[in-house]
């Protein structure tokens, strides 16, 4: 058994990619899993708790098919639950020999309360073979993880790249912006945070993260229409996002001429900022269950081939951000 599938879900509304993987199937049974993976797409971001049943129904028809276990780690993680996510995931990236998750893996591991292993997912993937927007959003869930060990100084550090500051802005550089600015503020840096707010909010017209709230709340500026009984008090933000810790540097601080951060280069910082935060709470929360199209988003990196509606691109990842999303 499994959810009901309503008519308006057809085959046809698949990747077709994915479809390609399902050849190998007996072709009722390809039909009826290409279904339950359409109806994952359309219901991830509304009902990802109803989408990952569509996904475990789909597993239990072919569980050898990678797009299959890919649907079940990213709508479990939609779905918040992490161990799921963290397990399928990791059986995709077996079955097809890609890194494509990364950074939902990674946030996982902060979800449950592990960023030591979010930061050796970080160390351990060969950035250079990764997708740049997968690479980055790596990095910041990573930032993130320091950030929750109390690491402010590192966290920030390690976002100081030159993506940060190019002239051509990317699709993953207001996150970038954003996590820099939140980074900062988190480490006390209230002025400069304020001007990566204003940065990250420049590109966003689209709204897709909280920059432009963020920036009120920092300047003092209630938001039109709050209850006027609630008095002086400052706008409070929910930033839902998957790579939501801190993570981002100050103004001119960025080294033009440097790569994605290396781990190792931080060694020392680390030192550093435990000592100096040994007492300090963990900065940098994970955001609750937000997946990588939430507020501190421009695109999703966990959005899998299974996801997008036929005669559409993309690789099979975005959010981890994560989005890759991710």
């Amino acid at each position: 058994m499994g959810p009901e599938l309503p008519e308006g879900i057809v085959a046809t509304d698949l990747d077709k990619d994915v479809r390609a993987e399902l050849l190998a199937l007996a072709k009722p049974v390809a039909e009826k899993v290409a279904r339950h993976l359409v109806a994952i797409g359309q219901l991830i971001d509304e009902d990802p708790t109803e989408a990952l049943a569509h996904a475990l129904a789909a597993r239990r028809l072919a569980a050898r098919i990678a797009a299959v276990r890919e649907a079940v780690g990213l709508a479990a993680y939609h779905a918040g639950e992490w161990q799921t996510a963290v397990a399928e995931l990791r059986t995709y990236h077996r079955m097809t020999g890609l890194q494509s998750h990364l950074a939902v893996l990674a946030d996982c591991e902060r979800a449950l309360g592990r960023p030591e292993r979010a930061i050796d997912l970080f160390r351990g993937a060969d950035r250079e073979k990764l997708d740049r927007a997968v690479a980055v959003e790596l990095l910041i869930v990573a930032a993130g993880a320091r950030g929750d060990l109390g690491q402010k100084d590192a966290a920030v550090a390690m976002l100081q790249v030159p993506e940060l500051t190019g002239d051509a802005p990317e699709p993953w550089t207001i996150r970038l912006r954003y996590a820099y600015a939140d980074a900062l503020l988190a480490g006390g840096r209230r002025e400069e945070a304020r001007e990566w707010f204003s940065r990250a909010a420049e590109l966003d017209v689209e709204g897709a993260t909280d920059a432009a709230e963020r920036l009120l709340e920092l300047d003092g500026v209630m938001i039109e229409g709050d209850d006027a009984d609630e008095g002086d008090d400052e706008v409070e933000v929910e930033v839902e996002d998957f790579t939501a810790g801190p993570g981002a540097p100050g103004a001119v601080s960025v080294r033009p001429d440097t790569e994605l951060v290396d781990e190792d280069s931080l060694d020392g910082a680390d030192a550093e900022s435990e000592r100096d935060g040994a007492n300090d709470g963990p900065d940098g929360a994970r955001a609750e269950s937000g997946p990588p199209t939430s507020e501190a988003g421009d695109s999703d990196p966990t959005d899998a081939k299974a996801q997008r509606p036929a005669g559409e691109s993309g690789d099979a990842v975005d959010g981890d951000q994560a989005g890759s999303r991710r």
